[in-house]
């Protein structure tokens, strides 16, 4: 009987929360139709009246909205402009090492629509998860391939050993972290590649995945090992938590404060922006593009967008888990079989592509500068679709069911190689065998990606709509938790010794996200969505000096828990 009451009493403290979300859903959605339903219920005598007032309200809320969309967007627009001066600075063309701008096979200048000379830079901010990724790879002995066949035993469950501290599986753990970077940046991000740096970014795209899995295993890792355990068994962990308590063991303990509250910040404003606005944003503009008469009923989407994610993410990480182990297998499999298949029917071409591919990754004529130009493309894109140096996984992984964090690095390690490696491959490679790889329409991004599947399936193009919008939706999910737990870093002590419960902020925030996710729909804020966008940028630079900092304790982790492995001390549980 206790238990039966203990069981229903948390059903039921569950349902309250979820009514409260979603009163407080329609009250937003409300507020903008009650006078609008009021107007309508008059009588037929003042049908022109009726009009004039509905006239007069739709273009007053055009006006405001977008006077307030302009005045948000201006006050960010220095902001992005400083950041962006900072993350993209290239240093290669301040030393003079190397021209960034673009030019065609004979030598001539490229330019874009604008009329501007198209150029290719090598921001700052790539060069340092390049090293990043690089170091960690030769530091961790290239665990990246030594631990792959194990990650698949651990994901199977083989290890998984009853009783340990955490709140999800290995496996729910990868497909959370994977449904927030497998998405837009698989489809939209790879084309662009292609079309700046040629069929040879494919290749660098694949060794930029490689090692970025170095750099997921050490992030991933001591994700699980700084984390915190609370009372009711909820976790916390991930960059924040590793700064602060790993850096104060070195008496660095003010350093790893202030990179932990830079951190938690920068990954609560992006959780808004790139984590939410831009996927509610983009998943409504491909849904409007197919079905126009949807055009002006973004805050309609938004809506039922809001009440989907928070249907999932009032019930925590638990909840996410259960929801991206079927979503991710399911969208991923589903765009590997497409990719497949258009492959295999363009087969004959397979020695061509490959002489495409790796030609134009070391003997590239189409970008002044050689190779070298292709392969800052090729690492560019990889590195902003697997995420790889960010730290945003390491949150997700910190929940996991174990007691060896070393476990859940290489478990981890999966993630750039799915993302990357696999996906981003597979569209890299529909768009060179299907031979649009030369962008004779002057397509951009997820245009190109589209038009390439849509010459061999004429159906394609509807399907990735529902593509992008369970992209759009495992995305919001998963970063509705990574901001949770940076805003609950900051701010939950308040709330629990102020008010008594910190479950008050956590409700909070989720209503906040929500209310972002029927913004992002509804509104154009690009100057924002670029802001957040440069906040998961920006995020690299406290994880990695941090990671730079722990690597050796990481690596004598790593020592000893392979050394068990291999002994049987680590045992096998199926």
């Amino acid at each position: 009987m206790k238990i039966s009451y203990k069981a229903n009493h948390h059903k039921n403290h569950k349902m309250k929360h979820l009514l409260f979300l979603l009163i407080l859903t329609f009250t937003l959605f409300f507020s903008f139709e009650l006078y609008a339903l009021e107007i309508s219920q008059a009588n037929d005598t003042t049908e022109t009246v009726r009009e004039k007032i509905n006239k007069a309200v739709t273009e007053l809320i055009e006006i405001e909205e977008k006077n307030f969309s302009q005045q948000i967007n201006d006050f960010f627009e220095p902001i992005v402009e400083a950041m962006g001066y900072v993350l993209f600075w290239d240093p290669l063309e301040a030393f003079g090492i190397r021209d960034p701008y673009i030019y065609d096979d004979n030598g001539n200048p490229i330019y874009d629509k604008n009329g501007n000379h198209k150029r290719q830079g090598v921001p700052i901010i790539v060069l340092w998860l390049i090293v990043g990724a690089v170091f960690f790879t030769f530091k961790m002995r290239f665990i990246n391939i030594r631990g792959f066949r194990h990650s698949i035993e651990l994901i199977r469950g083989k290890y998984d050993k009853p009783g340990d501290k955490g709140e999800v599986s290995h496996f729910q753990a990868l497909t959370t972290a994977l449904s927030a970077t497998v998405g837009l940046g698989n489809i939209a991000s790879v084309a662009i590649a292609i079309a700046i740096g040629g069929p040879g970014a494919t290749f660098w795209m694949i060794v930029a995945g490689l090692f970025g899995m170095s750099t997921k295993f050490v992030e991933c890792t001591l994700g699980v090992k700084y984390r915190k355990i609370d009372k009711s068994g909820q976790v916390s962990g991930g960059p924040m938590y590793y700064l602060s308590r790993a850096l104060k063991k070195r008496k660095l303990g003010v350093l790893g404060k202030i990179l932990a509250a830079i951190f938690a910040v920068l990954i609560m404003g992006c959780s808004f922006g790139g984590g939410n606005m831009f996927q509610a944003n983009q998943a409504f503009s491909q849904l409007a593009l197919f079905f126009p008469f949807m055009e002006d009923k973004g805050a309609y989407f938004g809506i039922l967008l809001a009440i989907l994610v928070g249907l999932v993410i009032i019930g925590g990480i638990k909840s996410i888990g259960n929801v991206t182990e079927k979503v991710v297998p399911f969208m991923a499999s589903l765009y590997i079989i497409t990719a497949l298949v258009i492959i295999f029917m363009n087969i004959s071409e397979m020695g061509n592509v490959f002489v495409l591919i790796f030609n134009g990754a070391f003997n590239a004529a189409a970008i002044k500068g050689g190779f070298i130009g292709v392969l800052i493309i090729g690492f560019q894109r990889a590195c902003f679709s697997n995420e790889a140096g960010v730290g945003s996984a390491s949150i997700a992984h910190s929940a996991v069911k174990t007691d060896e964090p070393i476990s859940e690095g290489i478990v981890a390690l999966l993630e750039p190689f799915i993302d990357t490696v696999v996906i981003c491959t597979m569209t890299a490679l529909v768009i060179i065998f299907t031979g649009l790889h030369n962008n004779p329409g002057d397509l951009e991004g997820a245009q190109l990606t589209s038009a390439a599947f849509g010459s061999v399936f004429s159906w394609f193009p509807y399907l990735l709509v529902v593509a992008i919008f369970l992209f759009a939706f495992s995305t919001m999910v998963a970063w509705s938790y990574y901001g949770l737990k940076g805003f609950d870093y900051l701010c939950g002590g308040f709330f629990e010794n102020k008010l008594g419960n910190r479950k008050i902020g956590t409700r909070i925030f989720q209503f906040i996200f929500l209310g972002f996710a029927i913004i992002g729909a509804s509104s154009s804020l690009d100057v924002v969505i670029g802001f957040s966008d440069m906040m998961i940028l920006s995020m690299a630079f406290p994880n990695i000096l941090g990671l730079f900092i722990l690597a050796k304790e990481v690596k004598k982790d790593m020592k000893s828990y392979m050394s068990r492995v291999k002994s049987g001390e680590v045992k096998k549980y199926k």
